[in-house]
């Protein structure tokens, strides 16, 4: 985790600050395109609103991407290194919850200046987060031992969030989206958290029951079969790396 850190930022100059700095514009520019532009005067606290959407979002695309190309990234360490080869993908994700706690400060920071006060459904956010994590670890797992053989893997993963932008409500309220639409986004684990953590840090209420018990089911199974596929294509690594 300290390497894929030092890595990251190494030779730049503001370093960790990156971590602050782009959500900072994102949430700038949307901020002004919805209350300028295109005002909404039906969602309050904003700018919060936003960071609800661009923290987990930024958090699950790049864990995603840097867990797709781990194996292939550190290659010469699964060489030389007998260390289980699960290690390096799941490290990989776990190294951007640092930026993770860099970004979430940012936002209760924002969410407190606003005048949203701290209650005591905030004690649901550890339980939401790692439903998260578990669920980007699946996908690093099994697209990590793809790319190995299949290296166009991560321009599919970097086309597929640019996707998924649009189809986690970032932007717009869940009450904009159609009916019939509900229960696909609540099988999406990065929408079905953007709900809840608004649910829980704007309105102060708990998760819907069946959002969570989706969220979780979705993510342990992902997780399982990623494990699984992971463990069946690992044997094979050495040969192709």
């Amino acid at each position: 985790m300290l390497k894929d850190f030092r890595i990251r930022y190494r030779n730049m100059s503001l370093g960790v600050l990156w971590s602050l700095l782009n959500p900072l514009v994102m949430m700038g520019v949307l901020t002004f395109v919805f209350t300028r532009i295109f005002p909404n005067p039906n969602i309050p606290h904003f700018a919060g609103f936003v960071l609800c959407g661009i923290v987990p979002f930024n958090f699950f695309t790049v864990s995603w991407v840097t867990g797709t190309t781990s194996i292939v990234d550190n290659a010469g360490l699964i060489k030389r290194v007998p260390v289980p080869r699960e290690i390096v993908p799941i490290t990989s994700v776990l190294s951007n919850c640092v930026h993770l706690l860099v970004q979430m400060g940012l936002l209760f920071s924002v969410l407190l200046i606003s005048g949203v006060s701290v209650n005591r459904q905030w004690l649901w956010l550890p339980l939401v987060w790692a439903m998260q994590i578990v669920f980007v670890c699946g996908l690093a797992l099994f697209f990590s031992a793809v790319n190995v053989f299949i290296r166009d893997t991560r321009y599919l993963v970097e086309s597929a969030c640019t996707v998924l932008f649009w189809l986690v409500p970032i932007m717009y309220p869940f009450e904009w989206i159609p009916k019939k639409y509900i229960p696909l986004y609540e099988l999406n684990p990065v929408a079905a958290q953007v709900m809840s953590l608004r649910r829980i840090l704007l309105a102060g209420e708990s998760p819907v029951g069946s959002t969570l018990a989706k969220l979780a089911g979705v993510s342990v199974g992902v997780f399982l079969f990623g494990l699984l596929v992971f463990r069946r294509l690992k044997p094979m690594f050495y040969e192709r790396i």
